[in-house]
């Protein structure tokens, strides 16, 4: 039996501020903030997460990594040396453990002219003291954490613009140092992580079509190119956008550009259980980068004044 997915906390950047929403099972509609956090002065985030308990939170900028309670104490923070003068083309990200005692952070320190690659750090959640270090051969422009939902580890897509795209795996930090696994792609972008932990969907860089893998292999269990869906792959794409709205089901996102040069974008759904297409859902968003499937059948876009809104699939048809 799968899991339920355990609610998650999002972050939105507005006003200066961090605001965190947990997304309760039942609730819809506009979000409202559970807790504010207010950066230190001169900080401009880049990534932020809050833990669970909403007590702390962990954000990035261009400069290092902070730790803040919900009162706005430092815990701690430490800064990505030496110090860079590069204000555009990298934006570290971070993400925090399951059991909330590691920081997993990425510095895309190529970019930003740090005189090395980049790099992937462990920090403990209490302390910021380094627990692991890892060297990369990539030179990103950001890059995306992925949590596994059931064995904790963590995945990590990089992207390096023209030259394509990064996945690495590490295991959760234990007793010893973890392991990272680099996966044999340069072509693929990681989408999502399946809400019971089974795959993983990434699209082709070159947005010709979509796969879906095996967790933690990474085989291959299937793959769709864009005439799977019905489409003139000569005038239409993959974005890289997406993901599962439930186990059984992802969504993923195909667009394009009339005859008269209007830009267009469709959802279309996939049964990843017989890796075959199975129709079209239609979802309130004005962008493709603005909405994200939940994997708990209900998915997030951005409201006008900031807010996130939560719809639920039970509402919305299917074509």
């Amino acid at each position: 039996m799968i899991p339920a997915p355990t609610p998650k906390v999002i972050t939105r950047h507005r006003n200066g501020q961090i605001r965190a929403y947990p997304t309760h099972p039942g609730v819809f509609g506009t979000l409202e903030p559970a807790a504010v956090f207010q950066p230190r002065a001169g900080d401009e985030v880049v990534e932020s997460v809050v833990r669970p308990d909403l007590e702390r939170v962990v954000y990035t900028t261009l400069h290092g990594v902070v730790c803040l309670t919900r009162a706005g104490d430092l815990l701690w923070a430490s800064d990505f040396e030496p110090h860079s003068d590069v204000r555009h083309g990298h934006r570290p990200g971070c993400v925090l453990s399951p059991d909330g005692r590691a920081v997993w952070v990425y510095r895309p320190d190529a970019m930003a002219g740090r005189g090395r690659g980049d790099q992937w750090v462990v920090h403990d959640a209490d302390s910021g003291r380094v627990l692991a270090r890892r060297e990369l051969e990539t030179v990103g422009h950001s890059a995306g954490h992925h949590v596994h939902p059931v064995d904790g580890s963590i995945y990590l897509d990089i992207g390096e613009g023209q030259d394509g795209a990064v996945v690495l795996r590490g295991t959760a930090v234990a007793d010893g140092e973890p392991e990272f696994v680099t996966f044999p792609w340069w072509d693929r972008c990681l989408i999502d992580l399946a809400p019971g932990g089974q795959q993983f969907m990434t699209v082709d860089h070159g947005q010709r079509d979509v796969s879906f893998h095996q967790h933690p292999s990474g085989d291959t269990l299937f793959t769709l190119s864009v005439e799977a869906f019905g489409y003139d792959p000569e005038h239409t794409f993959v974005e890289w956008c997406g993901g599962y709205l439930t186990s059984d089901t992802a969504v993923i996102t195909l667009g394009g550009e009339s005859e008269d040069e209007e830009e267009w974008f469709r959802h279309h759904l996939v049964d990843v259980n017989s890796g075959t297409a199975c129709g079209e859902i239609a979802i309130e968003a004005t962008d493709p980068y603005t909405w994200k499937p939940l994997g708990d059948g209900s998915w997030l876009t951005d409201g006008p004044d900031g807010h996130p809104i939560r719809w639920s699939h039970a509402s919305h048809p299917v074509n």
